[in-house]
This record gives structure tokens, sequence and C-alpha cells, in this order.
């Protein structure tokens, strides 16, 4: 069918034409409405970050104003005059308030303080140092358990009710109720003092990191083990999954191509939070093999009292935290419409 379109000066088009026209107008229609509503959840997460951050520096500069004592180890012979100076350096004698001031100005252009304990020490040169040597053990820790977790949550379900998944789960079950200094304690004593595999403590070379990585990915292999398990169990039962059989798939394929591709959704989606755990730090790991990681770092602050280490550090680990759950939300807002729209 023909009409004549008056704006093309009576030139006659098929009607299918202006469907098309109108079809594609309301496309870019509604992908200027959803380029909207992604800009709109993104703005929103941005403050909900910013006001986190905010939060948390405030509750911490007054939490640590609050505690008992003071950070210098003064006694009764030292001199008034040494109080003074010490507290006129670190800004102590002013009041709280304007403290607060300072201290927030300080923190809008990259400033977190100095060491009250170690002379010329400051705390973004102490993160610098240390998080390197934190997220080789981190990721380690994740990677390993990522991996040895998969496959033993896919094989206990593959298996299911059999020998191998009551092996897997009374496993998953230890690794998370056994508490990753336990553990580390005893990989210590074996690996290290009885049969002298790997060094007991300490940070020289590669061959150190052996002993504090599989420690970190005892949990890491029980978490995604148990999860895997539950996730491909919840895919077998699945309709696709009896249409797959019913065209005469075989087993390895339906495995490959169905099972394991929708299972990994969920561990996929808790790699985001994980990552931020991995760049704060393994405190007690790092205690126990006595690694100078960003969270040895925290501990030392805390037993020394060194009050500008430790809101520094907090702030910084709440900034990684924050920013790690931001991107997650990004991400699941550009894969999920709902997810942007409800938020």
């Amino acid at each position: 069918m023909i009409s004549l379109n008056k704006k093309s000066g009576g030139r006659p088009i098929k009607l299918g034409e202006n469907w098309q026209r109108r079809f594609a107008g309301r496309k870019r229609r509604e992908r200027r409405r959803e380029i909207k509503a992604m800009l709109r959840y993104t703005a929103k997460r941005f403050l909900s970050m910013v006001v986190t951050l905010f939060l948390v520096a405030t509750v911490t500069f007054f939490l640590m104003h609050a505690i008992p004592g003071q950070p210098f180890e003064v006694t009764r012979e030292t001199p008034e005059s040494v109080k003074v100076a010490l507290e006129a350096k670190y800004g102590l004698d002013k009041p709280l308030f304007e403290q607060y001031l300072i201290y927030m100005n300080n923190l809008l252009h990259g400033d977190f303080g100095v060491s009250m304990k170690y002379k010329g020490q400051t705390v973004v040169g102490e993160v610098a140092s240390g998080m390197p040597i934190s997220a080789i053990i981190g990721f380690g820790g994740v990677l390993i358990g990522c991996l040895i977790g998969s496959v033993l949550g896919a094989v206990a379900a593959l298996k299911n009710k059999g020998p191998v998944d009551y092996i897997v789960i009374i496993l998953a079950i230890l690794g998370v109720s056994v508490p990753n200094f336990v553990f580390g304690s005893l990989i210590q004593r074996y690996f290290a003092v009885e049969w002298q595999l790997f060094p007991i403590q300490g940070w020289k070379g590669w061959i150190y990191a052996v002993l504090p990585i599989m420690a970190a990915a005892f949990t890491n292999i029980a978490y995604y083990a148990r999860m895997l398990r539950t996730s491909m169990l919840d895919t077998m039962g699945q309709d696709y999954i009896y249409t797959a059989k019913s065209k005469g798939l075989n087993q390895g394929e339906i495995v490959r191509k169905h099972m394991l591709r929708n299972s990994f959704l969920p561990l996929v989606t808790s790699l985001g939070p994980m990552c931020a755990g991995v760049l704060t730090g393994n405190f007690v790991i790092e205690k126990i093999f006595n690694v100078p990681g960003i969270g040895q770092s925290m501990i030392l602050a805390i037993q020394n009292s060194d009050y500008t280490m430790i809101m520094g550090l907090t702030i910084i680990f709440a900034f990684i935290s924050v920013v790690c759950y931001f991107i997650v939300d990004i991400v699941y807002g550009l894969v999920d419409p709902r997810i942007r729209i409800a938020g």
C-alpha cells in the first residue's frame, strides 16, 4: 500500500516505512529513558557513598577522642612543656570541634595524618607499603578458594546424597566453623615446624606467602563449595534442564552449557563485596604469620593507641569497601533493569 508524504514533496512511500520510523523512534525514546534511569540510579548510589564516608569519618573522629587516656606515653617526670609541645604539634590543644573541622578539611585534600608513635610515618605511606602484600594474600586466598570450592561444590551437587556429597558438606561446615587463626596455627605447626616445608613467619619472598594464602583460602573453599552446591541443585530442578535432557544432550554438555553457566551467577555477584575484604587485609592471618600487611598495621596502631593511624586506616578501609559496593551496585543496575528502577 502506498501513500503520499507531504513532507517529502509528495514523494510516494510505503506505509511499512512509516511503521519502521515509528518503531525506531520509539526505541530511541526507550533508550533515552533507560540512560536517564541509569544516571539517576548512579547519582543516588554515589550520594549514598559520600554520606556513608562522611558518617564513618565523623563517628571515628569523635569515638577516638572519647576514649579514655592519651596517645602519648608521658610519665610524672615528663616536663609540662613537653606535653604542651606535643599537643600543639598534633593540634590537640585546640577545641574539639575546631580539631574536627581541620581534620575533615585535611581529608578532603588527601591528608590522612601522621603517626603519633613513629616519626615521619604517614597513613598514606603505611597503606602504600602494606596494601600490595595484603592484596597478594587476599586475592590468592580468593582465587584458590574459588577454584577448589567450585570443583568441590559441583562434584557434590552431581553426586547428591552420596558419600562425596556428605564429605563436602562436612568440609564446608568445618571451614565455616573453624576460625582462621585455628587453621593458621595448625598449618603453621605441621608445615613449618614439624615438616619444615615452608618458613614459619615473615615476608622475604614468594615462599613466605604460601602458608598465609592457604589459611586465607580455607574459609573461601568452604564458602564457595556450599554456595555452588546449593545453586547447582536449584538449577538441576529447572525446566530447561529437563528440556535439554529430552533433546538428547549428554550429561557433559548439560553440565557445561546449562548447569554451570547459570549456577555461577551467585558466585560472581559475591566476588565484589569479597574484594573489599581482600584489599583491607586479613588481620588475624597477618598477625599470626607476622606479615607486614595493612591488617598488621591496623593491629599495631590499636595496640600503640596511635590515634591518627587508627582513624586514617579506618576511613581508608571504609572507602575501599564503599567503592567496591558502589561498583557492584552499578554493575547490578546495568545487568538487571529492575534494580535501577526500584532504586
